[in-house]
């Protein structure tokens, strides 16, 4: 006997595949498009509390060739008979508008076989301009939104970013726009489904729109996808996905977590507080996914570190050379007029290792009126590399850069790297050598993975850290100083053994 949503899913599926293969890179990074697998179509129609009987008003924002209506239809004929199903779903690609309308036709007979009702109303439209206006006249119109975002940086005076802000939401990329405007489409208790970029979680460029969201739903839901590349691997997306489920009401007490490789439906779940994804005290609404016992135990550890970067007296800041705008003045070698230039190519084992013979990247920075604001003394600084992915040994990579370890009273340091200084100058030899040390810790990188899901290590996640007092660090740093860097384990025993606020060995979180 067959099974009319099976069929259809397996259709649709195929449909997704041919597509897809058949438009280019140039054209889908266009549109910011990555059509969404019937895996994880399933998993978001799944997640959404379906009605007994009535109308179900669904809205499918950006919506490919209806891959995710088709798994809520599939969902409604198999579980919810009675249910009359309206779909909006917004498109703007021409291209493939003929396959959404096919899709949602599908759905409808498929429906029908089973004596359901579903309508659609297939827009060819941008959504975040059509839904910057509508939501004037039909605030609350949808009791579910279910959507894959499209995933694109958008320029302040992009038509989406002002239609945004006009509705007071500042956002600076497609699925955050997308994301937000949908949230306020919402009727009471309207649901919103739907997978997106970690990045949105943490950093300065996404919370207003963690604010706004925040302001707008309760979070419910919270899966991680633990390999990058599982959710989109036909289309070679790299990016760390969550997915995502939140309801138009006050915040639940409660938030559900869950974690999976993307590659079956086993996934592990835990009930956590919501004080553990949003805390109270951040200043940066920061929305961490602590998605073990673990990881909620490293989160009560850093908790209780008594300093922030202001009691410490310290201040991180970017480094100050964008080096392709200084093209001209980037040296190979070193010469006379020129200063020493640091990339995080340079850090090695908690220390810096400068020059380096046959580096692609230069060695030098030449010295002149146009590079003389970009300079720093060459006294004592910690760094910290700002970019590194999930998949590397470590996210957090620090050293310290001494002035044992370059020539000349002058340095220079490349955008890539975060630098630890106090008002533009150095810091104290041993204060330095246990500041690299706490944040080469493992406590130190497995708390910044809780809440860091993109590529980056800003400035802003190390100014929301707690860090171990002055004298802690000083007296870590004295036992360092005074020996080559150690590797991890040693390191870790030794954060434990003079850090008083690390109360024990970070090698017992493992069995935690």
């Amino acid at each position: 006997m067959s099974d009319p949503p099976a069929e259809l899913l397996h259709a649709v599926e195929q449909r997704r595949q041919a597509v897809s293969a058949g438009l280019s890179a140039k054209h889908r990074s266009a549109f910011g498009q990555f059509f969404t697998p019937c895996g994880p179509a399933d998993f978001l129609a799944g997640l959404l509390d379906l009605p007994e009987s009535g109308v179900f008003r669904v809205l499918d924002p950006g919506a490919g060739i209806g891959s995710l209506s088709a798994a809520v239809v599939a969902r409604v004929v198999e579980e919810r008979p009675n249910l009359t199903v309206e779909i909006t779903a917004f498109e703007l690609d021409a291209v493939l508008i003929p396959h959404l309308v096919a899709t949602l036709e599908a759905c409808a007979a498929t429906a029908k076989k089973h004596g359901c009702h579903v309508s659609f109303d297939a827009r060819q439209a941008n959504f975040v301009e059509y839904a910057s206006g509508w939501l004037f006249e039909e605030p609350g119109e949808f009791d579910a939104v279910i959507a894959n975002p499209p995933y694109k940086k958008v320029g302040t005076s992009s038509p989406e970013r002002v239609a945004a802000e006009s509705r007071g939401l500042r956002a600076s990329n497609l699925y955050t726009i997308f994301t937000g405007l949908a949230a306020d489409l919402l009727a009471d208790r309207g649901q919103i489904s739907l997978i997106v970029p970690r990045s949105w979680a943490n950093g300065p460029y996404h919370e207003p729109f963690r604010r706004y969201l925040l302001e707008r739903v309760s979070l419910d839901f919270l899966h991680v996808y633990e390999q990058r590349g599982m959710v989109f691997a036909d289309a070679d997306v790299l990016q760390e996905n969550v997915v995502l489920h939140a309801v138009r009401e006050p915040q639940a007490e409660m938030v559900r977590l869950s974690r999976g490789t993307g590659e079956d439906d086993a996934r592990v779940e835990r009930v956590v507080p919501v004080g553990e994804i949003v805390r109270p005290d951040d200043p940066h609404a920061f929305v961490r996914i602590p998605v073990d016992a673990r990881a909620t135990r490293i989160a009560e550890q850093m908790a209780e570190l008594p300093a922030t970067l202001a009691d410490l007296d310290l201040t991180i800041s970017t480094g100050r050379v964008v080096d392709f705008r200084m093209k001209d003045n980037l040296r190979q070698d070193v010469s006379a007029g020129t200063v020493p230039l640091i990339y995080p190519g340079h850090l090695r084992d908690g220390r810096i290792v400068w020059p380096l013979p046959g580096s692609k990247k230069p060695n030098a920075l030449h010295r002149c009126d146009e590079t003389e604001p970009l300079l720093l003394p060459n006294e004592t600084f910690v760094l910290v590399k700002r970019f590194s992915a999930k998949e590397e040994r470590r996210r957090v990579v620090a050293a310290v850069c001494g002035l044992d370890d370059l020539p000349g009273d002058a340095v220079a340091y490349e955008n890539h790297l975060n630098v630890f200084h106090r008002r533009n100058r150095g810091l104290p030899l041993l204060l330095a050598f246990g500041l690299s040390a706490f944040l080469n810790c493992t406590l130190v990188d497995d708390y910044v993975r809780s809440f860091s899901g993109h590529t980056q290590i800003n400035a802003t996640d190390l100014r929301q850290l707690r860090y171990p007092s002055i004298d802690e660090l000083v007296r870590l740093g004295g036992a360092l100083s005074a020996q080559s860097w150690p590797g991890q384990c040693e390191l870790d025993a030794m954060v434990a053994d003079y850090l008083p606020t690390v109360s024990e060995p970070l090698v017992d979180l493992q069995a935690v």
